[in-house]
């Protein structure tokens, strides 16, 4: 973990990192969200919501601000100094340690383990820096490879919630995957 110029960044591997994106990034953002607009509309209903930079610059210094006030906050996910996504805490509930994460990629940066790494170092985060005791990934049931994410990562499935998120005309249901830091100790330990 580094901190550089009131923002934090995470190693996720060689050629893989989890920076606080600037507001001044936002361009760069919003052109990867329209790159896979098509891919991204299948799961994120935010996303007809952000129609132009200056959307994605209104998020961002939303962020910012978020990050400041110990809030939660999205970090981007760079491959090889390059824009591939976002992975980011819900918000942290201090008083009972939990938080949850949401995360998506670009179409082109799918299918190599990319997510799987960003979520992984979000969650040492979490656990060691934060002293959260319990992260939650929330995924609609249909979406296969983001469900993939926290099975790899050893999460535990803990359920279903039945139409739980309106997806533009639809609710879909969300599985609930959770790991606690007991958990997630012991697996480093074994590793």
């Amino acid at each position: 973990m580094r901190w550089f110029g009131g923002g934090l960044e995470l190693e996720a591997g060689v050629g893989r990192v989890l920076r606080l994106p600037a507001v001044s990034e936002a361009e760069t953002v919003f052109a990867e969200i329209e790159r896979s607009r098509a891919h991204l509309r299948a799961w994120m209903p935010w996303l007809d919501g952000t129609r132009a930079a200056r959307d994605t610059r209104r998020f961002l210094e939303a962020n910012a601000a978020a990050f400041r006030k110990g809030g939660g906050f999205s970090l981007a996910v760079l491959e090889d100094g390059h824009f591939a996504g976002m992975a980011g805490f819900h918000g942290f509930d201090t008083v009972n340690r939990v938080t949850s994460l949401g995360y998506w990629l670009g179409r082109s940066f799918c299918g190599r383990g990319l997510m799987t790494a960003a979520v992984d170092a979000a969650v040492r985060y979490a656990f060691e820096q934060r002293g959260i005791n319990r992260v939650v990934i929330r995924c609609a049931t249909g979406n296969g490879p983001s469900r993939r994410v926290p099975e790899r990562l050893g999460f535990k499935h803990e359920g279903t919630h039945r139409e739980a998120e309106w997806l533009y005309d639809h609710f879909v249901d969300l599985e609930v995957y959770g790991l606690l830091r007991r958990e997630w100790a012991g697996r480093r330990a074994r590793r």
